[in-house]
């Protein structure tokens, strides 16, 4: 829970610098009622999910949902904003305002947050226990495929809302703080990945995580010291 919430504070002081303050509320307050709400139906109906009941784990719950899964829809997220951003256009914030590359981007960040999900859903199941599904031999390890779907689907909607309800997204001014502000989604992202490599269960996720969340952690990395690179140049000049 402690850790969920140092995350959620970090993507949010990193998104009122890459995004502004406004724009970053905007997405808090798209993301969480919006998870909320999934994660509501799916535990209640078993939508978007599958079946499944939240146990005491996870803290304090509003409804069926703990208060800290909402938190973490924004947080991921976020994070899978920035680093698409990074791996296909070279910089933490996407100004472009042509739907078909708002679109594509939507779907390439809800990707990285659904790889994020293919490690962490099973070491909750069978680790943590924080949530006990219905359908406890379900397709992955544990859980159900269509939760996958869910997540895409989900991530995409809360995603694709924020773009359209923030088309006058600027360039933050290159300084420190929007150095360290790129820099949080990509080291919270590494920092999953070394979780689950480490410690993931069923031993099988570990090998898989390395190049779920790898590959699009190294392009994303790689496109930020480039970027990093150019905009210092550009400041000196």
């Amino acid at each position: 829970m402690a850790a969920t919430l140092l995350m959620f504070a970090s993507c949010f002081w990193s998104a009122s610098v890459l995004l502004g303050l406004s724009a970053a509320c905007r997405f808090v307050f798209l993301a969480v009622p919006i998870g909320w709400f999934a994660e509501q139906m799916g535990s209640s109906a078993g939508w978007f999910f599958g079946s499944y009941t939240y146990t005491s784990v996870l803290g304090p719950a509003l409804g069926n949902v703990p208060l800290v899964i909402p938190l973490m829809w924004f947080s991921l997220c976020f994070i899978g904003l920035v680093l698409a951003n990074l791996a296909l256009w070279q910089q933490p914030v996407d100004t472009s305002r042509a739907w078909p590359r708002v679109i594509f981007g939507v779907l390439v960040a809800a990707m990285f947050v659904t790889a994020f999900d293919l490690g962490a859903d099973p070491y909750f199941v069978f680790v943590l226990k924080a949530w006990i599904m219905e359908k406890t031999d379900g397709g992955w390890f544990g859980e159900t495929v269509q939760g996958f779907v869910g997540w895409m689907f989900i991530g995409s909607v809360i995603l694709i809302l924020f773009r359209a309800m923030s088309m006058r997204l600027v360039a933050p001014p290159f300084s420190r703080h929007t150095v360290w502000a790129t820099r949080i989604p990509l080291l919270l992202y590494a920092s999953a990945l070394v979780f689950q490599v480490c410690l993931e269960h069923p031993i099988e996720i570990r090998t898989i995580a390395i190049f779920a969340m790898g590959l699009p952690l190294l392009i994303a990395f790689n496109a930020y010291r480039q970027w990093a690179r150019e905009v210092q140049l550009k400041d000196r000049q």
